[in-house]
């Protein structure tokens, strides 16, 4: 029978293997970190949920027309891989009662997401998302807040080089009236554009300004500015949101066209870009105000505020930097059995474990050559183990910086190790 081919990763997904795994924790923990001390809680909803739920929210966006994944049906519920987090967070805040508690709820989530999007750099079917929702909290501080506090997770991670592109893009009450005018100037454009954005012109036409095809770029430049068409609740709140950046110190620059790509969002919406970066792909961080999104779902209206951020491309960006911590060896310590007494040296290593992470070496190796393999992993303290030192039960602790070595008995070795 010939051979068959290896079965490798599936198209735009990849592991995250050992040596890269500190730049993710480094990342993770700086995102709880943050979110901590502004008073946000944790919380982890399923990667599954119901396909209407994610169509309600977005069925005219690329994320649920063109790069959802759909389950087989099993039983009554069509099902699906979540896109994006909030849609989820904003159903579990109802379903577990949240919106009984004190408001505004304050979470955050750090998870996979899923998009049968085309594979690129920086881009994978499976990708990883800090998420951080302010749920029942309409004031404009909450806008700032969530901003500052996605400053604040880039900056704890080494990130410092930023531009925030800002815009409001109204609400149900003004939004119309400037939807009018974006169709009349597109219109006259139609046959120039994207098929896609030709379909969004009549569907959706504030999307166009979302579109990412290069032969739609150059008419965005004439199209109407939103920010002139807010009404006065509007107009009051994105005044508000920038009076509070500005009080913070934190720089934007006014993108007027500037959307979300998914249909939710209301009011103030924000990207974070690394400095030089001009593409929506590079975006680093981005999110906004979503008050029709509970009503979308079938709750009672609540507003709502947030943003994710992608941890693929920081974890890239550190990585780049090359100023992340060290690589740490699996184990602090490496038990070496010279022969065959694997059930002494696993003793031994249950020992040393009460002070360090320990590791035993159990193939029939020299001991020269499972030195050698300590060296390549770097551990803190080799256990040299004869059979003469079995039957003694005593063991000789190499230090591996000092050279120093030691003979002790098993039981000294937690006081030696520690």
């Amino acid at each position: 029978m010939p051979r068959a081919q290896p079965i490798k990763a599936a198209r735009g997904v990849r592991d995250i293997l050992p040596a890269t795994i500190p730049l993710w924790r480094q990342a993770e923990q700086g995102a709880a970190d943050v979110a901590r001390r502004f008073g946000y809680q944790e919380i982890a909803t399923p990667i599954i949920e119901q396909l209407e739920l994610i169509q309600r929210v977005g069925e005219d966006t690329d994320a649920v027309a063109k790069e959802l994944y759909r389950l087989d049906k099993r039983g009554s519920q069509e099902l699906a891989l979540r896109p994006e987090a909030t849609a989820g967070v904003v159903r579990a805040y109802f379903e577990g009662g949240l919106n009984q508690g004190p408001q505004p709820s304050r979470l955050y989530l750090i998870g996979p997401m899923f998009r049968h999007d085309k594979p690129q750099k920086g881009r994978y079917r499976q990708f990883f998302q800090f998420n951080v929702e302010v749920i029942g909290g309409a004031s404009s501080g909450f806008d700032a807040e969530v901003i500052e506090l996605a400053l604040g997770w880039l900056n704890e991670v080494g990130v410092q080089d930023l531009r925030l592109e800002l815009n409001s893009i109204g609400d149900g009450k003004c939004r119309p009236a400037y939807l009018g005018r974006l169709t009349e100037y597109y219109r006259p454009l139609k046959s120039s554009l994207h098929a896609d954005s030709q379909l969004r012109l009549e569907r959706n036409p504030l999307r166009l300004l979302d579109s990412k095809v290069a032969q739609d770029q150059p008419f965005k430049a004439g199209a109407p500015k939103i920010t002139d068409y807010l009404c006065d609740e509007c107009a009051a709140h994105w005044a508000a949101v920038r009076r509070l950046l500005d009080a913070a110190g934190i720089e934007y620059q006014h993108n007027p066209y500037l959307v979300r790509g998914l249909d939710y969002y209301t009011r103030t919406v924000f990207e974070f870009y690394p400095g030089g970066a001009s593409g929506q792909q590079d975006a680093l961080a981005s999110g906004g105000r979503y008050d029709g999104l509970a009503e979308a779902e079938g709750w009672p209206s609540t507003p709502g505020v947030g943003f994710a951020g992608g941890l693929d491309r920081v974890v890239e960006l550190i990585a780049a930097k090359g100023d992340q911590a060290a690589v740490k060896p699996a184990a602090d310590v490496l038990v070496l059995p010279d022969g065959d007494f694997a059930v002494e040296a696993a003793e031994v290593a249950r020992i040393c474990r009460s002070v360090r992470s320990t590791a035993v070496d159990y193939e029939p190796k020299s001991l020269a050559a499972k030195m050698r393999s300590a060296n390549k992993l770097g551990v803190k303290f080799v256990v040299l183990l004869t059979p003469e030192d079995a039957a003694r039960r005593s063991a000789r602790v190499r230090d591996m910086a000092s050279g120093e070595q030691t003979e002790l008995e098993w039981v000294e070795l937690p006081t030696r190790l520690a």
